[in-house]
C-alpha cells in the first residue's frame, strides 16, 4: 500500500513511494516552488532589531 499525500505546491493528490518529486506532485510544481524561492518570496516574519544610537555613553567622549 502506497502512502498518498496533497502536493505542497498545489494541493493535487500523489504518492510519496514512486514519485521523483516528491514532496511535489510534478517537475512543474518541483521549479515553481524553486522559483519562489529563488526569488525570495518565502520570508519569515520579524521584527527590526533596536538601532543603536551610537553606541555606549562612555565611548562618545
Amino acid at each position: 500500500m502506497s502512502t498518498t499525500l496533497n502536493c505542497s505546491r498545489c494541493g493535487e493528490l500523489t504518492t510519496w513511494e514512486d514519485n521523483p518529486y516528491r514532496p511535489f506532485c510534478s517537475e512543474r510544481c518541483k521549479l515553481i516552488d524553486f522559483g519562489a524561492w529563488a526569488n525570495e518570496g518565502y520570508k519569515l516574519p520579524t521584527q527590526d532589531a533596536p538601532q543603536a544610537d551610537g553606541g555606549r555613553e562612555e565611548d562618545q567622549y
